[in-house]
């Protein structure tokens, strides 16, 4: 009798809701954008230097969606799913 009632009670739930869930996809979505803009920049030849490794959007534009992407990751795992 009393296993029957630990079974009902501890009945397999989400831990986190629909929400967090949405902020999660929604912040993988962004360090994933942030590593793609990161990406490339490199030469066939590595005797033949290309400046292009230095620009803005490597340099300044890939990061900072990265660290935006783990703050919307860090506000997805503290969100409360039942608050309207």
């Amino acid at each position: 009798m009393g296993e029957k009632k630990r079974k009902e009670a501890s009945k397999s739930e989400f831990v986190f809701g629909k929400k967090n869930y949405k902020f999660m996809f929604i912040g993988l979505a962004c360090i994933a954008l942030g590593f793609i803009l990161m990406a490339g920049g490199g030469s066939d030849d590595p005797n033949v230097f290309n400046p292009e490794i230095f620009s803005w959007r490597r340099i300044r534009l890939a990061p900072t969606i990265i660290l935006i992407g783990f703050g919307i990751q860090v506000y997805a795992i503290l969100l409360n799913p039942d608050k309207e």
